[in-house]
């Protein structure tokens, strides 16, 4: 009996960390070139879209990346689309009835606009990705939850606003999001600039939980480790190109702090890459000037950054963490005397 727990433990421990570095033997670059090639095809015919997608290759990995990049490279975000369902939930989220008539009626809209414009949104992108990986003998599923980003009003974040995929490979799941991996809609000219971000693909399921919140619990894949819903909610606020620079953020953990005058703070993450000292920097923001500054303290260590800042006055402070010119996380900081 001892030795079936210790067995089922180390399967749940290996479970948590299902993540891109599983694959590190594998280059993904004939799979991404094949996306290429069927650059433009249509959505009329999905069984031959998904043969020509996967009948060259030789892993179910490189399979399931081709139809990932395809659809984050040829599907375009409806941010009109979008923005219109946020309203009409908002209107709606005290009448069930009402609220289910609109949900069955806009996901035939979402479906519709889809396959004839090859536009959409979150649902959209999910369903597609599902729909061809399965036609690929592929196990791939559709979560739906909650996902927070910097435009986000989590004072109106009362019900889910957000899917994304899980896949099953060589007995593990992985958690993809091809929709925030195609780019992230700009709300002032409401389209999306399309900048593809490999972090989304196959994310450290510790870095996917600090905006992703799924309904059921067990796709963050991080069993007793999961946050809370009060967690991610409290969370920090992590951008699409945290997921160029980072595999983990572990602190701050949360967005809104208080602190005392002269105070350490530490900051702490796990790096994809090597970078150097120089190009990190904190932006500082009092609410009448903003200063770009070096943190006291920076410490790498076998791709962990370890960085330290003190602050010397009172008052509050939004700080932003910036590696080059990628913008990668925002915190505040209430600093009392």
């Amino acid at each position: 009996m001892k030795t079936i727990r210790y067995i089922l433990l180390f399967i749940v421990a290996f479970q948590s960390n299902a993540q891109i570095s599983d694959f590190k033997h594998i280059d993904f670059k004939k799979a991404d070139s094949i996306a290429l090639v069927c650059k433009n095809e249509a959505l009329t015919n999905l069984p031959k879209l998904a043969y020509k997608l996967t009948s060259n290759l030789d892993t179910d990995a490189e399979r399931f990346r081709a139809i990932y990049m395809w659809i984050c490279t040829n599907i375009t975000s409806d941010y009109n689309l979008f923005e219109k369902n946020q309203r009409k939930r908002e209107k709606f989220r005290n009448d069930s009835l009402k609220l289910q008539t609109w949900n069955d009626g806009f996901k035939k809209d979402v479906f519709r606009k889809l396959l004839k414009n090859k536009k959409t949104i979150c649902t959209g992108y999910a369903y597609i990705l599902k729909e061809l990986s399965n036609l690929a003998n592929l196990n791939c599923e559709i979560i739906h939850g909650y996902g927070r980003t910097s435009t986000t009003d989590i004072n109106k974040l009362n019900s889910p606003n957000h899917s994304w995929n899980a896949i099953k490979l060589n007995g593990k799941w992985y958690l993809s999001d091809p929709t925030w991996a195609s780019g992230l809609e700009n709300p002032a000219s409401k389209t999306l600039k399309y900048e593809y971000i490999k972090g989304f693909f196959f994310t450290n399921p510790k870095l996917f939980a600090i905006n992703h919140y799924p309904i059921d619990q067990k796709w963050t894949l991080l069993d007793d480790q999961a946050p809370s819903f009060e967690a991610f909610m409290e969370a920090p606020v992590i951008y699409g190109k945290a997921y160029r620079n980072l595999t983990l953020h572990s602190a701050p953990k949360k967005m809104h702090n208080r602190i005392n005058k002269y105070e350490i703070v530490t900051f702490q993450y796990q790096l994809q890459k090597s970078v150097i000292t120089e190009s990190i920097r904190l932006e500082i923001d009092d609410g009448f000037d903003t200063r770009s500054v070096q943190p006291e303290t920076i410490s790498i260590h076998n791709q962990s950054l370890t960085l330290e800042h003190q602050f010397n006055r009172s008052g509050f402070y939004d700080v932003h963490l910036f590696i080059g010119d990628d913008l990668v996380s925002t915190y505040t900081f209430k600093v009392k005397r």
